[in-house]
């Protein structure tokens, strides 16, 4: 190690007196990371996707540091570090939390409140970095030529560049001003259709009940740009077989029998009773005709999520499978290097670049955790008896210890958005529900037990992800580790208060939704939180065995399938279960990115791996995301307050749209303007690049 270190020169040397960790970069980082937060579990709600935050908050820290706050690359640094904690928390809490409100047991949903959130999302956060204290000599220092960590380092050229100077932040707020403005006119005013849909009849012979739709915001097009036009088409064409292939195939086999389609939504919970009328989100069934408004919706809910939930869960096994070398290499050398020594703790022995917190905070603070697990009411945390809660939290120790080791070492190698998050929590909740059945747990009240489980697990090995990252950003440029380790534990504290705070205001229901019997807005088409249910089935499956088999395993074989064809399951999988108006928007972005790429190539230009990190068009996307996801949250806010809902009604314009050009017409017009954010976007990532 002594070699690596005096190999290795950080861009701030270990003898520099800088700023580091002050009272502005911690309350400014913490600021981002509530905005990031928020955002992420809007976009995670609705698509199931996330985006890295580190470098989007790095670019406004820069910009904000040159301008206003006079903060040093230490300083920057500390403030991506808090912040970049609210995003990766919040796609944790948000893939597996919401499967409280799909268990089999009624009062599974009681857990869904906001205090129980904040509990396991800060319990979660904490434990995968407490977990990286341990590993980041060996991880990040011992294999610095190994793990190349690219967000990281990616991170770390973008705060070496501000410091060199460039006002390439400046693209990111055209962005974030042009989706929040489009935002405001779509959801506020109604002037831009949110969903246009347009669908063949039922009746239609040779086509029947196929729809093409697109929710088409601002966050989405990023979303699709941010990814690139491989990733995109693979989920986009997940929907074209949901939606052209099995809805037509099963619309034109079902023709005569929609009470067969009835029973079977009535059967998955979605009404009681075919006598009476279903709910819009199933499709709207008349009991007096026997038929749908909508058979599209209908046969989706009915049928094609299961087979979607089926090649998502195959998916995610795969991926683990695919990585289980990995798993066990990263697992036996972090060990390895455990056993090697930590090395001499004292901060008047160790170079500032070398301190980190003492391997005692790890020991107490996993001995506290454990502890107030187990002492917390069974109406925070489920569980009969202190016995019951003691062994959850022991689960949560052992599996947060090996998987955060697997997914830190992963990220190291491929990145954070390719890290299987969702394989690792279906990994632990099998382990977690077989263990319950070998001690006779078996039934529905064990269920949210599990959850809490998987759900701890997925939030400590996101945020462990996301720490290694920030950690080897921290490493490149010179910081402190100990005072990025703290920095992490405040962005995880303060994030989780506002994560609870947005989950909880996304989740109210409209008066609509009211009126038909539906209490949370999360789990509807509006947020279909695709792997929550996901989680709750599983485990539903597992301790109850009441799922419909049958269209499970063809999920399991379409994703096989798709493995063979060498595309990645995991993400044909999710566009299979979403529904086409998230994928397709998506992909346009992708698109977009593609053409972009295509033009690049055919005029000769070539762009390094951080030119592209900056590029214009990535960071309008970046603000596009930000933008959208914004201004959802704060309508969802405003909505919630009657007094302004009312008043809400008063400013909508799509009424006088549509008298004035009809309802295809305002679909249309939506479109339009879809298509001219969509060739901003264009034009903005092909124009004149400035040198950093």
């Amino acid at each position: 190690m002594a070699d690596q270190q005096t190999s290795f020169k950080p861009f701030v040397s270990p003898e520099t007196k800088m700023a580091e960790f002050t009272l502005k970069s911690i309350l400014t980082g913490a600021a981002f990371g509530i905005i990031f937060g928020a955002s992420t579990v809007y976009l995670a709600l609705k698509a199931g996707l996330t985006v890295s935050a580190s470098i989007p908050i790095a670019v406004l820290a820069i910009t904000l540091g040159r301008k206003f706050l006079k903060t040093t690359i230490l300083e920057n640094n500390i403030i991506q570090t808090t912040g970049s904690a609210g995003e990766s928390i919040a796609a944790g809490v948000v893939f597996t939390l919401p499967g409280f409100l799909f268990l089999s047991e009624a009062g599974s949903a009681n857990f869904f409140n906001y205090f129980t959130i904040l509990i396991l999302a800060i319990f979660g956060g904490v434990l995968g970095t407490l977990m990286m204290i341990p590993l980041r000599r060996s991880l990040i220092v011992q294999e610095h030529k190994t793990l190349p960590y690219p967000e990281g380092t990616a991170c770390a050229s973008v705060l070496k560049a501000g410091e060199k100077g460039g006002d390439f932040a400046k693209t990111a707020f055209m962005g974030l001003g042009f989706a929040f403005a489009y935002a405001i006119l779509q959801k506020i005013f109604h002037v831009i259709a949110e969903a246009p849909a347009f669908m063949t009849k039922q009746t239609e012979r040779f086509f029947p009940s196929a729809k093409v739709s697109g929710e088409i915001t601002p966050e989405y097009m990023g979303v699709g740009y941010i990814i690139g036009p491989k990733i995109a088409g693979v989920l986009v064409a997940g929907g074209v077989l949901s939606w052209f292939v099995f809805t037509p195939l099963l619309a034109s086999l079902l023709n005569d029998n929609g009470e067969i389609i009835a029973s079977q939504l009535v059967k998955l919970g979605y009404w009681d009773d075919i006598t009476k009328p279903g709910p819009a989100n199933a499709g709207s069934w008349d009991p007096l005709t026997h038929s749908f408004n909508d058979w599209s919706t209908a046969i989706y809910r009915a049928y094609i999520r299961q087979i979607g939930a089926g090649a998502v869960a195959a998916g995610g096994f795969i991926t683990l499978i695919k990585t289980i070398p990995t798993i066990i290499s990263s697992f036996k050398g972090s060990i390895g290097s455990l056993k090697k020594g930590s090395g001499i703790e004292a901060d008047t022995v160790v170079p500032r670049t070398e301190r980190d917190l003492s391997m005692k905070v790890v020991g107490i603070g996993s001995l506290i955790l454990l502890l107030v697990i187990a002492l917390l009411p069974n109406t925070l945390i489920p569980g009969s008896n202190i016995g019951s809660k003691l062994l959850l939290g022991l689960l949560v120790i052992i599996f947060g210890a090996f998987f955060v080791t697997v997914s830190s070492r992963i990220v190291g190698l491929i990145g954070s958005s390719n890290n299987p998050i969702s394989g690792m929590t279906i990994a632990t909740l099998m382990g977690t529900c077989l263990i319950f059945i070998a001690v006779r747990w078996t039934g529905h009240v064990y269920e949210p037990m599990a959850l809490v489980v998987g759900g701890m697990i997925c939030i400590a090995a996101a945020n462990a992800g996301a720490t290694s990252q920030d950690l080897k950003t921290g490493y490149l440029v010179g910081a402190t580790p100990k005072y990025q380790q703290i920095a992490l534990f405040v962005g995880a504290i303060v994030s989780s208060l506002a994560i609870g705070a947005t989950i909880k205001i996304l989740d109210q229901p409209t008066a609509e939704m009211v009126s038909q019997g539906i209490n949370h807005a999360i789990g509807t088409d509006k947020y279909p939180a695709p792997q929550g249910t996901l989680m709750a089935t599983l485990i539903k499956g597992i301790l109850s065995f009441n799922l419909d088999w049958q269209f499970v395993l063809v999920g399991v074989f379409i994703a096989i399938v798709m493995e063979l064809c060498g595309i990645k399951a995991l993400s044909f999988a999710i566009g299979i279960y979403l529904p086409l108006s998230t994928t397709l928007p998506i992909f346009i972005g992708g698109a977009i990115r593609g053409i972009v790429e295509w033009r690049q190539k055919k005029k000769n230009i070539q762009v390094s791996p951080e030119e592209e990190d900056l590029g214009k068009g990535n960071l309008f996307a970046t603000g596009l995301v930000a933008g959208g996801a914004l201004a959802g949250v704060l309508v969802a806010i405003l909505s919630s307050i009657d007094s302004v809902n009312a008043k809400l009604g008063k400013v909508n314009a799509e009424h006088s749209i549509t008298n004035s050009f009809g309802g295809e017409g305002y679909k249309w017009l939506g479109v339009a303007f879809f298509a001219l954010m969509g060739f901003v976007l264009y034009r903005i990532a092909t124009g004149k690049k400035k040198t950093l």
